[in-house]
Order: structure tokens, then sequence, then C-alpha cells
């Protein structure tokens, strides 16, 4: 597909490095990989990720997603996935975007546009958080023109929201429609699910009861647990785990914390606990995995994107 050719070409013109480039328009990312990297945590935000060269591969608990330029992923919570760059090399580097889903805009937006006849139903769209779908040429061809408004600069405060709100309808035409309808109406499972997980990734370093999360939620403790593991595919004990673990490691490497003040930051009493979780997450204790991290950075590629 040219138009693909022709935005890999843009997203390596903006990103003369590896690693992830914030950009001038709002929402906007851009990822630049010169070769497989090992698989890293991070939280996966709201979001449309597109792949224009190369390939990755996200994991969700168990579930695993494979996708490259000819698919897209899209993420309708906050999720702690891991991910993997599978497919680049300094010749030919792994090439992304990522555009944070504005959910005031999308809500606007769901007033005016039909339901496509052509949209996946409910029962049968992708139950989860995370989804792959097929990348259209139109919803290319819109990310192209707005990333190509790096060039010039005037033009975003313009033509940026009308771009982004052209790939937005897309995304409400594409099969994935009933999702993202799901997350905008307050009463739906995914949009009592993400109340949930918003008020655990506040709260991740206190200890928390399930019925406390199901009244935050507006839900009852077995439709909880039943729906938050459908959209998640782990259980909001897990998520908690895997946020405080994820934050931990971020204060080791990025603050300078020793494993046990990190601990005890993101809730842990037991120091033992959380060395031995930390490295049932991360395949090794944390002064081994943050040295590893120190020591061959451009290894690791952000996990989202």
């Amino acid at each position: 597909m040219q138009q693909l050719e022709a935005l890999s070409r843009l997203i390596a013109q903006h990103t003369e490095a590896d690693g992830i480039v914030e950009t001038a328009i709002p929402r906007l990312s851009l990822v630049r990989v010169s070769k497989p990297t090992e698989p890293m945590l991070g939280v996966q935000q709201p979001s449309l990720c597109l792949i224009a060269q190369g390939s990755k591969q996200v994991i969700l608990a168990d579930e695993i997603y494979d996708y490259g330029p000819a698919r897209h992923l899209i993420a309708s919570a906050d999720l702690p996935i891991t991910g993997q760059v599978l497919d680049a090399s300094p010749g030919v580097p792994y090439l992304s975007l990522k555009l944070d889903l504005d959910m005031n805009a999308l809500a606007a937006l769901v007033m005016e546009v039909p339901i496509a006849s052509s949209s996946a139903s409910p029962s049968k769209s992708c139950g989860k958080a995370i989804c792959l779908s097929r990348t259209d040429p139109k919803l290319v061809d819109a990310a192209l023109r707005l990333v190509s408004l790096l060039d010039t600069p005037d033009d975003i405060p313009v033509m940026a929201p009308l771009i982004e709100r052209e790939i937005l309808y897309r995304l409400l035409r594409g099969d994935q429609a009933a999702k993202l309808r799901r997350m905008l109406m307050p009463e739906s499972r995914l949009s009592q699910v993400n109340r949930a997980i918003a008020w655990i990734r506040q709260n991740y370093h206190r200890p928390f009861s399930i019925d406390h999360v199901a009244r935050e939620a507006r839900m009852s403790t077995s439709s909880l647990h039943e729906h938050f593991r459908e959209v998640t595919a782990m259980s909001p004990l897990q998520y908690q785990k895997q946020l405080r673990l994820q934050e931990a490691r971020r204060l080791i490497l990025s603050e300078a914390l020793d494993a046990a003040s990190a601990a005890h930051r993101v809730g842990y009493d037991s120091p033992s606990q959380f060395s031995r979780e930390y490295r049932r997450l991360f395949g090794a204790p944390p002064i081994q995995d943050v040295s590893r991290l120190k020591t061959e950075p451009a290894a690791f590629a952000p996990a989202s994107a």
C-alpha cells in the first residue's frame, strides 16, 4: 500500500532516534525502533495504535495480539500490557503512531454518526479492551494527512482537530464501532469496568475490598469479577498487582529508590513478597532487572503503540 510507505517515510522523518516522540499535534505520538526488543511492560491508555512498518506483539494477561501494517489496535481502557517489537532493523525500522482517544470528541461524534449496518453487533464484536482490526485505506489516508501536518506546523491548530475527527469517524464506521460506543454509555458493562479501573489506578497503593470497588463501579461483586476479567483478562487484584510492580520499577529506575523503599511506596508491607512478585513479573530481581535496563536501554521499546 503506497499510503503506508508514505506514512513510514513521514514517521521516520520525524523520529531521528529510537524511542517515542510526543508531537506538536495533541494526543499524537510517533515511535521508532531499530531492532527487535525485549518484552517491556507498561500501561496502555485508550488509544488507536497503527503500525506503518514492522510488527509487534502485545500481551494482555494470557491474551496475545500480533499485528503489523495490515492491522491496527484499539484499546478502550487503561491496561497493564507487555509489548515487544518483533520485526525491525536499522535499515527497515519499526515505525508506528499512537493517537490517544479524545473521549469528549468521540462522544460528540457518536451523536451524529448513525450505527452502520456493517458494524459488528455487540454480541459479535471483540469483548476485550484490546482488539485488532484490518486497517482500511481511508483510515491510513487520514493518519497520513494528520502526520503530514508536522511539516506545516502553522496548520496544526485548525487542521489537526478536523483530521482527528475524521479518524474517529472512520473508527465509528469500522468493526469496533460497537465497543467504542459502549465506552460512552454510562451504564454499559465496559463503562462500569472502566470506573473500577479508574478507581484502582488512583488507589493502587492502598488495600481495597472487592465490595468497595464494586460499589465504585455500580456493579455487584459477582458481576464485577465476571466483566472485569472479560475486559482486562485479569482479576481486579491481579490488575492492582501489575500496577504496583510497574510503578515500583519506574521508581527504582527513574528516582533511584532502593527496592525496599519502592515496595513501601507502592503499598507492599513485605519486602520479600515484593521481591518474589517482582521477579515473577519481570524475570529478574529488582537490582538485576534495573541494571539490565540501564545498560541496554535501546533493547527496550515502549510497551504501547
